[in-house]
């Protein structure tokens, strides 16, 4: 790539060049070719990108290099939950005292469910993919696990994750935690993850949650009165920055520095894609900003 002041120089001249060329062609040929786009520079370690209808790939860096995925896990923690057989999305569940120390003892994100409360399918699903609650996520792990103890049942779940994962071609995935504080086994890359979010999208329940802004979870107490929660906000700012946006998740951790799962519809087209290890909560967004513009442009 061309680097410095030359560089500089040279691309607007390229960019005079073929902007006069167009207007000069105009009446005869119209404006210049859509795929005249200039690739976009991200300052994520990773990234893809594609057309969600045509499956077609835009964009790749480094698309199929397994990385730490931190809480983008959590998009396969709720397709798992949405792909169980006669799911009741009003099931209750009764939170435990485990999820919470849970939370405590791994400094983690939360959507501060209470202990003794009942909670909703639906409602985790939210505290899950808004706030990015790992207490919501071990809630869900335990809920749709099969075994006789938390451990079996957490255990089960990962490996629906897992099973999930190569069902839908995600050869260079594997999970070993229900929220992306894995065990040093918990990876993925950006092709795997956009085809995930691509597959996970198709359920209108997950494309409701994704893409909701703020959302009131009234829980029921030990006691049976109603617990208006404090409102879960969603982590993923391009939801209001970025016109069009339909989500998906964010991630960040040590290890995975700052990613983002993302996907927005503009004129009938979806685009869809993934930015893993970028180097700030503003820059995963800049980064997925500048690949949405790429895409809507191709």
């Amino acid at each position: 790539m061309i680097t410095g002041i030359k560089g500089t120089r040279f691309r607007r001249a390229a960019a005079v060049t073929v902007t006069t060329g167009a207007v000069l062609a105009a009446g005869a040929f119209g404006a210049a070719p859509a795929g005249a786009v200039t690739t976009p520079t991200i300052a994520a370690a990773g990234g893809y990108v594609m057309n969600n209808g045509t499956a077609k790939t835009l964009y790749t860096k480094a698309a199929d290099t397994k990385r730490s995925t931190g809480s983008t896990t959590k998009i396969m923690t709720a397709k798992v939950v949405l792909s169980q057989p006669n799911l009741n999305l009003d099931a209750k569940v009764t939170i435990q005292k485990a999820y919470s120390d849970y939370i405590v003892a791994n400094t983690a994100s939360s959507a501060h469910l209470i202990v003794g409360d009942k909670v909703t399918v639906r409602q985790l699903l939210y505290g899950l993919m808004l706030p990015s609650g790992c207490d919501a996520a071990y809630a869900l792990a335990d809920k749709f696990g099969s075994g006789t103890t938390r451990d079996a049942r957490v255990k089960s779940f990962i490996g629906k994750m897992n099973s999930t994962a190569k069902s839908l071609g995600m050869t260079n995935t594997k999970f070993d935690s229900f929220d992306g504080i894995g065990n040093g086994n918990n990876y993925s890359t950006p092709r795997d993850l956009t085809k995930l979010a691509s597959s996970a999208m198709k359920s209108t329940t997950f494309k409701t949650v994704v893409k909701t802004k703020s959302y009131t979870a009234k829980t029921v107490t030990k006691t049976g009165s109603i617990r208006t929660m404090a409102a879960w906000t969603n982590t993923n700012t391009l939801l209001s920055s970025y016109s069009g946006t339909i989500g998906v998740k964010t991630g960040s951790g040590p290890e995975a520095k700052y990613c983002l799962v993302f996907a927005a519809t503009r004129n009938g087209k979806t685009i869809i894609g993934t930015v893993l290890a970028s180097t700030s909560i503003t820059q995963r967004a800049t980064d997925a900003t500048k690949l949405l513009n790429y895409g809507f442009a191709k």
